[in-house]
């Protein structure tokens, strides 16, 4: 090959079928029509000398091909992204762009404030918040599609060593009840009283309830034991099924604060239990990071911090930084092995 046989614009086309599992969703995502994203694909099998797809089925399968190809292409499009994004940073915040990851909760309800804030100081500068689950908002920050991220879930054990996790917030989680509720009348219950408690809660999968579920046990409280009547999949439907008198929940403080003021909910304490969760900030030392990133790390994340000494480290030296970057690689490989074979399971 002695020229490059592929544009990014077929390396594009190429994710996103990948992403969406078709010609034609691919091609909705993208603005333009299903049979120009076809002639693309043949372009660029002709111009490869292999085949990209197998389309045996109904669904558009990758052959090993096309795996190893859209593997190069997302580090490739990554990087061109990268490159923009650097350039942008010659205007000093007078532009670009700063992107900033999340969990369910915090990115619902603590970054919003954080991000207000940052638009206060520079207006001119574009903020992306992406909210998924802590697993899928640790790799866009390990493939540097996300500058930085706060999350309340685990790092995946093949990103610990790639990324900084610097501990950031304590999130107090509290059992909020109906106002209708016998107990809404007392300040503190008792560790027995919750097994007589109807509960609501997240999917048994989610950070949170493996949170609450870690903590409860070790104040010798059985999980086991509470009586779950529903499980939901947002913070939102929790509070309003509490609300409307369907049961008792554990949230997170932060996003109970309006309700608290306006005292819809009642908040009870349980004797001799803090249920607490620990925030972190992380960020990929070997990326580049803009300008926008570094303001948002240096003049935000501080004043929302309950660290006193909370500082994220400097970029590495490079010894280590090559280092890293040959982890993160290994890693990337075999997370795209991994997704060919399975789907991602949901995290909040």
């Amino acid at each position: 090959m002695s020229e490059i046989p592929f544009t990014l614009d077929q390396l594009r086309i190429l994710k996103a079928i990948s992403t969406e599992g078709s010609f034609k969703r691919a091609a909705d995502s993208l603005y333009v029509s299903q049979p120009a994203v076809s002639l693309q694909v043949q372009n660029l099998e002709k111009q490869m000398g292999v085949f990209l797809f197998d389309r045996g089925g109904r669904k558009a399968q990758l052959t090993e091909a096309g795996h190893l190809l859209l593997n190069y292409g997302e580090k490739i499009l990554s990087l061109c992204q990268e490159t923009c994004r650097a350039i942008e940073d010659l205007q000093n915040l007078q532009g670009g762009t700063l992107i900033v990851g999340a969990s369910q909760t915090t990115g619902t309800y603590l970054l919003p404030r954080m991000i207000g804030l940052f638009r206060q100081h520079y207006p001119d500068v574009s903020v992306q918040l992406q909210v998924h689950s802590t697993r899928r908002t640790s790799w866009s920050v390990s493939n540097g599609q996300v500058d930085l991220a706060i999350i309340g879930g685990e790092v995946p054990s093949e990103l610990q060593e790639i990324l900084e996790i610097k501990s950031y917030a304590r999130d107090e989680l509290a059992l909020i009840l109906p106002l209708s509720h016998p107990f809404a009348k007392l300040g503190i219950i008792q560790r027995e009283d919750l097994y007589k408690l109807n509960f609501i809660a997240l999917d048994s999968q989610s950070t949170i309830r493996k949170v609450i579920d870690r903590v409860l046990t070790t104040a010798d409280i059985d999980p086991k034991r509470l009586k779950i009547e529903m499980e939901l999949n947002s913070i939102e439907a929790i509070k309003n099924a509490v609300q409307s008198g369907l049961g008792a929940a554990f949230v997170s403080i932060s996003a109970i604060e309006k309700e608290l003021r306006m005292k819809i909910l009642h908040r009870v304490n349980i004797e001799g239990v803090t249920v607490k969760r620990t925030l972190s900030v992380i960020i990929n030392p070997t990326r580049y990071r803009s300008k926008a990133a570094e303001a948002f790390i240096r003049e935000i994340l501080p004043q929302f911090s309950t660290h006193k000494d909370f500082a994220l480290i400097g970029r590495p030296q490079q010894d280590k930084v090559s280092k890293a970057s040959e982890k993160a690689a290994k890693a990337r490989e075999e997370e795209s092995e991994l997704n060919s074979l399975t789907s991602e399971s949901t995290e909040t």
